[in-house]
């Protein structure tokens, strides 16, 4: 498809300082975020963890505390994990029942991350990532826009070009109303001035983003790399742009192809507001041993997440600037839910 109209950039440093802080750690190395190296022979803290996974199984989330659980074992920190996965809504269904149910409980944590924070501002639901306690954040990952083999649309520009003709049959699929996916399809469409007019089909979890993507019911799709890396190898898939500044697992970057558009995606752990210091302090070690094993360090490899350590004050701030700037920034890009 040929674009001859010229294209607008939106960049992701114009909207706060907030998102710019977040490219800037991920585009950067992380030697230094990662934890200081602890001992795997140290005794357990814990006989018994319970990761609930605020999602469905398969997801980024479900990936990302799934292999935390194991490198929590392989570390000796815990002597069994057990997981909960509870979806829906980006994440909001499960932060209430945890808040319901396991508010006190100093052997449980929540997998969160910018999706959360998302869904939360477009939402407005009863209860918010205020009525959680943040422990750690652990890693950062690219949105990779993916279509069909054989879509005409072959490139980020293509893709602005149709959106700008005709956004009412330009149907995008990403993850939950408010999360990072779309946001990222937000900041698309405004590029391509049709925010008011973006069609967005929210999915529970890549898995639908591929079969909506295969069946044809959406032009484009929005998701982590890893969501997309078997469709992608198989051929059915093709993916047009990555919204990392540079090129990422061979794919060129939305930046790189004249269009400023940049995110980057984050998750971390929670624990209830009740839970007592000394016990929040066992969990942010727990985590911590966690991170400094192969185990962990393979997983990141594997599904190629970049470390983004986070903890104490410091990711306490982060997640107040973070919570703050989502709802300007979904009115901004006026995401609908």
């Amino acid at each position: 498809m040929t674009q001859s109209r010229s294209v607008s950039s939106i960049s992701r440093r114009s909207f706060s300082a907030w998102i710019a802080a977040s490219a800037a750690a991920v585009g950067g190395g992380h030697a230094a975020l990662w934890p200081r190296a602890a001992h795997a022979a140290d005794a357990p803290l814990s006989n018994r963890l319970r990761i609930v996974i605020p999602a469905n199984e398969g997801g980024g989330w479900d990936q990302t505390g799934r292999a935390l659980g194991a490198a929590m074992l392989a570390s000796g920190a815990v002597g069994s994990v057990v997981y909960e996965n509870v979806g829906g809504k980006g994440g909001t269904i499960g932060l209430a029942k945890y808040v319901e149910k396991y508010d006190a409980d100093p052997d449980t944590l929540l997998m969160s991350g910018m999706v959360m924070v998302g869904a939360v501002a477009l939402q407005k639901p009863t209860v918010t990532m205020a009525n959680m306690a943040p422990i750690a954040r652990l890693t950062s990952d690219y949105e990779v826009i993916a279509v069909k083999a054989d879509s005409p649309i072959r490139t980020p520009k293509d893709l602005i070009a149709q959106l700008h003709a005709d956004a009412a049959n330009t149907v995008i699929a990403g993850g939950s109303a408010g999360g990072v996916d779309h946001m990222y399809a937000g900041m698309l469409a405004r590029v391509a001035e049709a925010s008011q007019s973006l069609v967005y089909q929210a999915h529970p979890g890549g898995a639908e983003v591929v079969e909506a993507l295969e069946s044809g019911k959406a032009a484009a799709g929005i998701s982590g790399y890893s969501e997309f890396a078997e469709s992608l190898a198989s051929g059915k898939l093709r993916a047009i742009g990555v919204s990392s500044k540079r090129p990422f697992q061979g794919i060129a970057s939305v930046r790189e192809q004249g269009v400023e558009a940049d995110l980057a995606n984050w998750r971390g752990v929670l624990t209830g507001r009740k839970v007592p210091p000394y016990r929040k302090a066992a969990l942010l070690t727990v985590v911590k041993r966690a991170t400094a094993t192969d185990t962990w360090q393979k997983a990141i490899k594997q599904n190629n997440w970049d470390p983004f350590w986070l903890e104490g004050k410091e990711f306490e701030s982060f997640l107040e600037t973070d919570t703050a700037m989502a709802g300007p920034l979904i009115y901004l890009l006026k995401l609908k839910a």
